[in-house]
């Protein structure tokens, strides 16, 4: 009975260990830090919120670089349907700016 209680013990012991490894891998202690301190906090998700808007903007600028590219290359070409499509949005550009003195 003794022995048994023993095993038990041990292995209780070495599942809490692994559980203490895995939350100071977790760097829970980090993030409970980080909660109290309101400022800390608000300060660091101001700034991740700069860091994806920049990068929104300039990931954004790229692919429409890119499509504007491909759309002039396919222009170009002479093809039918992105002919028509260009001079229907060349009217539609040069009617607005008539709107508009």
């Amino acid at each position: 009975m003794v022995e048994a209680s023993h095993k038990v013990f041990a292995t209780l012991l070495k599942k809490l260990n692994q559980l203490n490894e895995a939350l100071e891998k977790a760097s829970i202690a980090e993030y409970v830090a980080l909660f109290q301190n309101p400022k800390r906090l608000l300060y660091l998700n101001f700034l991740a919120g700069i860091s994806r808007g920049f990068g929104i903007a300039v990931g954004f600028t790229a692919v429409g670089a890119v499509f504007l590219y491909l759309l002039g290359k396919a222009a170009s070409l002479n093809l039918p349907v992105i002919g028509h499509f260009i001079a229907e949005i060349a009217r539609i550009v040069e009617r607005e700016l008539r709107r508009f003195p």
